[in-house]
């Protein structure tokens, strides 16, 4: 391991990434894309848990509400959230069920 200092920017970017700083930005940014996309309703009965892969988990209250989502708005959803946040880089959904 070399004792160079190291650019502050190079410093900076390895504490964030040791702290977790970036993920709870990051998982703040993904709460409000859901929430502006689901509605308040829907938001209520359905959270994102994770994106990995590229695939956005969202835990559902309900068997029914599961497979309304599964089964008729997933494309609206995931095309409205690639719209309002293309940086978080969904490609599909995943819903689980989870009593909330």
């Amino acid at each position: 391991m070399s004792q160079e200092p190291q650019p502050l920017s190079v410093a900076l970017a390895e504490l964030i990434a040791l702290r977790g700083f970036a993920r709870v930005r990051s998982d703040d940014e993904l709460r409000t894309a859901w929430q502006r996309v689901a509605g308040e309703e829907l938001a209520a009965q359905a959270r994102p848990l994770q994106i990995a892969r590229g695939i956005l988990t969202i835990a559902v209250s309900s068997a029914p509400l599961l497979n309304e989502l599964a089964t008729f708005q997933s494309p609206d959803l995931l095309k409205r959230l690639r719209q309002l946040a293309p940086h978080l880089n969904i490609k599909s959904l995943k819903f689980r069920l989870n009593g909330m």
